[in-house]
């Protein structure tokens, strides 16, 4: 997978997908369908003991979208990033997660669309490196581009309490180039709005929330097409 396909997919507002995990494919087709297919379904690599379980996962999901993600697991645990590159080796037509110091080597896997993995750090202009030690965000965006990294990942936002960090990261990478922006961490129903309202405001061209945990049944482990919905709901508000 390229830049080309997301590119191509139909997107809210022609601005915004929405990533879910799902169980099965039709888990995958709830999500689908309760988020008017502007929806990726995926999973996250640490649920699984091999990478062939994950990608036979995945090959269920496909039935329900034409692109799927696979995550880190474990919070954006940075060891997870060799699993995650092992099932993109073997599907190689897949969205995955990437922490900064591995996401440039992961653009080397044919057929894959990586992120870079940062985190917030509590002060505008500045994301802390999953190894340790902090990055202006001018020089990660520019890092991000000479290494062909199409899309950087910020996580975890929780909810809007670092909206303000996402928003200038946004707005600098939109200004410079970069394709697209997922955050991740306590995006709800509650506070899609104002994040996807600021984010939108920024020029950025491609936006894709992680909301995992607000939607996911913790009995069953399967993505509600409530929940979802729920937050649909709420971006209908916007015009």
């Amino acid at each position: 997978m390229n830049k080309t396909k997301f590119e191509k997919q139909k997107k809210w507002h022609n601005f915004a997908l929405f990533n879910f995990l799902a169980q099965d494919a039709e888990n995958a087709t709830e999500v689908m369908d309760a988020a008017d297919g502007y929806a990726v379904p995926g999973i996250v690599a640490s649920d699984f003991d091999t990478p062939e379980e994950a990608v036979a996962r995945l090959n269920e999901l496909k039935k329900a979208s034409d692109i799927v993600s696979v995550g880190l697991g474990g919070g954006g645990a940075f060891e997870n990033f060799r699993s995650v590159l092992r099932i993109a080796e073997l599907d190689q037509d897949c969205h995955i997660n990437q922490p900064l110091e591995t996401a440039a080597f992961a653009q080397l896997v044919d057929g894959i669309y990586a992120n870079a993995l940062v985190r917030p750090s509590g002060k505008v202009g500045i994301v802390n490196l999953a190894t340790g030690g902090s990055i202006e965000v001018e020089r990660l965006v520019d890092y991000c581009l000479e290494h062909q990294i199409p899309s950087i990942k910020l996580m975890s936002i929780r909810g809007t309490e670092h909206l303000d960090e996402l928003v200038y990261l946004a707005k600098v990478a939109g200004e410079r180039g970069i394709y697209g922006i997922e955050p991740a961490g306590g995006v709800a129903w509650d506070n899609i709005v104002p994040i996807i309202s600021e984010v939108a405001e920024t020029g950025i061209p491609f936006f894709m929330p992680h909301i995992f945990g607000a939607t996911i049944d913790q009995a069953t482990g399967r993505t509600k097409k409530n929940e979802i919905e729920r937050i649909f709901e709420q971006l209908g508000g916007i015009s």
